[in-house]
């Protein structure tokens, strides 16, 4: 499995770091057809720049750092979730097919679209690998069950003695 993350990440992080730098470049011919969706985007969220050519370029730099620190398995689940997070907006503005009045502009659109919708579970998959390491969800369920554990036995250990109690120390987490 170590293999194919090796693998699998660098070639889907390919096409993020070539289109962002490309729309980085070229924000300018890029913000009219980003206009529509920047602008109620803006309006709902306040870290997005109303500028719908700043918004171009900052999405453009989001998805070269991100798809970079993917392709070289740098905090890979961060960095997999950002550019999902940036992928639907590009996808909207950058593939309306059901604005398209040509036949084969539309498919050419819905292809495109699709791709993206692809390379979005791609990165929701990326996004859940843990490479093989317990979730952070699974360690807190079990660090609170060893808490409870260590503090049952903390109990049963002051009331085993008729003296005055000791406590001593209970380890929380397991040693490895």
């Amino acid at each position: 499995m170590v293999v194919l993350r090796r693998i699998a990440r660098p070639l889907m992080a390919s096409v993020f770091v070539y289109s962002g730098w490309s729309t980085y470049r070229n924000a300018a011919a890029v913000a009219p057809g980003a206009a529509r969706v920047v602008s109620p985007l803006a309006e709902r969220v306040p870290a997005v720049p109303d500028d719908p050519e700043q918004a171009v370029r900052v999405n453009g730099a989001v998805h070269v750092v991100a798809g970079g620190m993917l392709g070289l398995g740098v905090l890979p689940r961060i960095s997999a979730v950002a550019l999902a997070v940036t992928l639907v907006p590009t996808t909207l503005a950058g593939h309306p097919f059901w604005s398209a009045k040509d036949e084969d502009e539309r498919q050419a659109q819905k292809l495109h679209f699709l791709k993206n919708l692809s390379m979005l579970g791609g990165l929701l998959l990326a996004a859940a690998d843990t490479a093989g390491r317990p979730s952070l969800n699974w360690r807190v369920r079990h660090a609170a069950h060893d808490v409870g554990r260590q503090a049952a036995l903390v109990r049963r250990t002051a009331g085993a003695t008729t003296s005055r109690p000791v406590v001593r120390a209970a380890r929380l987490l397991p040693s490895r």
